[in-house]
């Protein structure tokens, strides 16, 4: 049995960081770790081959080779997975479809033959005995969560390593928290379901024999979910793993208390972790009361990315307006926060009401739904009708877009990053790939960019400030080179594609 296993285009966004990574000569950020570990769970006597649309052409050849092709997406591919279910389908062939997208909108694929939704560990192989007797069943479906302790290893041998920024392994599923706006637990429950240090050991272990030696993300929603297994097994394990080892070092997801935890946040740094994105949303308390966002709730948020800067942590972190408690001051306060807390990759979005969550409930009780979720949290759109003035939305935003990402606010931005963040002794691992991006920054910024006046004021400050965080303030200036070109076509969007009222 052959099997093709496909996974979509991201369009040009935010966080594909197309325009960054081009500078190290990698065509995406992070693969397909839905595919490989669903490769895991077939049969091993089936021949399997992978195609990343990201980094490669999917040719006639691949389809026609393949008895089954299988495909994963999420809502931001959406326009892909068209594409190439229609090609496939033109040659005749079986498609299995599952992933995000699919578990929340299936019936709008007509052309799909069958459908694994949400956890595959549960549902596929249901479906391959059922399709080994021919009697496969459309769509596969549970209410129950999987046990990952059982998860295999994922098939990483499927990938071109050499086309990556990072790779991707996950330690937990699921979420503690309830803010409304967010899938995470419609999907993957409220209990954090952890995997073994030895799962994540061996892991690693595979990646690093197969000769990975950058980044890796932990695509936990939420890494410190279960912090006393994180202290008492899974932090320990990393930082003996990481013993006489180069080049990996963590990136992963967060909820704001681990401001609160200064003992877990030197064991990530210990472990290698140097970069963890933040939910923040809002200053606004009346909008974080809406969301449900009890986590960032009565604590000063500046003090707590401060606190994750100085023991060593990058912040990264998500921004939205329009909630129903926003005002026309909601704009220039979360600027003035943005700036301030010094979060060089700061995502800013508007509200979205994401099927399966309560606040989609909530908007279709109301009858305040206007079309499909976009996908993108950073185009300029939205699915839902605001209960601020269209117009006033839609200007702030873009106010706000094109505040922070102004060259003069941004640069100003990274030096507020610098001056809190405290690296300690993290080693800088610079391969071929990060040196030549350095001369590319000179030419692509420094001489031929908009912004080249900000990139040489940075860069000699650093010299002479800040000489150990140099390569990191030439990398911010790579992070804004993307962000500048993802937000003018966010601003573009805004005014193309307004609000509009319900159908």
């Amino acid at each position: 049995m052959n099997i093709l296993m496909l996974y979509p285009k991201f369009p040009d966004t935010f966080w594909s960081f197309k325009h960054a990574i081009e500078f190290i000569s990698r065509k995406a950020t992070t693969p397909p770790l839905g595919l490989v570990t669903i490769a895991s769970l077939l049969p091993a006597e089936w021949n399997k081959k992978l195609v990343d649309i990201n980094i490669q052409a999917l040719r006639q050849s691949d389809i026609d080779w393949a008895d089954l092709v299988f495909i994963s997406a999420m809502s931001v591919q959406r326009a892909s997975v068209v594409e190439l279910v229609q090609r496939c389908k033109s040659r005749g062939k079986t498609i299995v479809a599952g992933g995000p997208l699919f578990t929340g909108e299936y019936d709008q694929f007509t052309e799909i033959d069958y459908f694994i939704l949400n956890e595959g560990e549960i549902t596929l192989p249901p479906f391959l005995a059922d399709y080994a007797k021919g009697q496969a069943k459309r769509v596969y479906s549970t209410a129950d969560y999987a046990d990952i302790q059982t998860t295999p290893l994922p098939e990483w041998s499927l990938l071109k390593f050499s086309e990556y920024e990072s790779m991707a392994i996950q330690f937990s599923r699921g979420c503690p928290y309830d803010c409304d706006f967010c899938n995470v637990t419609a999907l993957l429950g409220h209990r954090p379901r952890t995997k073994t240090a030895t799962q994540l050991i061996a892991e690693l272990d595979a990646l690093y024999q197969l000769g990975w030696r950058r980044n890796i993300f932990m695509v936990d929603d939420n890494f410190i979910g279960n912090k006393k297994v994180l202290k008492q097994e899974i932090l320990p394990a990393l930082i003996e793993w990481r013993q006489g080892k180069t080049g990996c070092q963590f990136i992963t997801e967060a909820s704001i208390n681990l401001s609160d935890d200064p003992e877990l946040m030197d064991l990530l740094v210990k472990a290698g972790f140097f970069s963890v994105f933040i939910g923040i949303e809002t200053p606004e308390e009346a909008s974080l009361t809406e969301c449900n966002k009890k986590q960032n709730q009565h604590r000063n948020m500046l003090d707590s990315v401060h606190r994750m800067q100085n023991a060593g942590l990058q912040v990264m972190a998500g921004f939205i307006v329009g909630f129903d408690n926003d005002n026309t001051g909601t704009f220039q306060r979360q600027i003035d926060f943005i700036q301030q807390s010094g979060i060089v990759t700061a995502m800013v979005g508007l509200l979205q009401a994401p099927f399966g969550t309560r606040l989609y409930s909530r908007m279709e009780q109301e009858g305040r739904l206007i079309r499909q979720m976009s996908g993108d949290n950073t185009d300029g759109t939205s699915n839902i009708v605001p209960r601020l003035d269209v117009d006033i939305l839609q200007r702030g935003y873009r106010n706000v877009i094109q505040s922070i990402y102004s060259s003069k606010m941004f640069y100003e931005r990274v030096k507020t990053f610098l001056i809190h963040y405290n690296p300690g002794k993290a080693p800088v691992n610079l391969h071929i790939n990060e040196i030549q991006a350095f001369f590319r920054s000179i030419w692509r910024i420094g001489i031929l960019g908009p912004s080249r006046k900000y990139y040489w004021d940075l860069f000699f400050w650093t010299l002479a400030h800040y000489p150990k965080k140099f390569a990191l303030a030439i990398t911010m200036t790579i992070y804004g080179y993307h962000f500048q070109k993802i937000s003018a076509k966010a601003v573009t969007r805004s005014i193309h594609q307004p609000i509009s009222q319900p159908a």
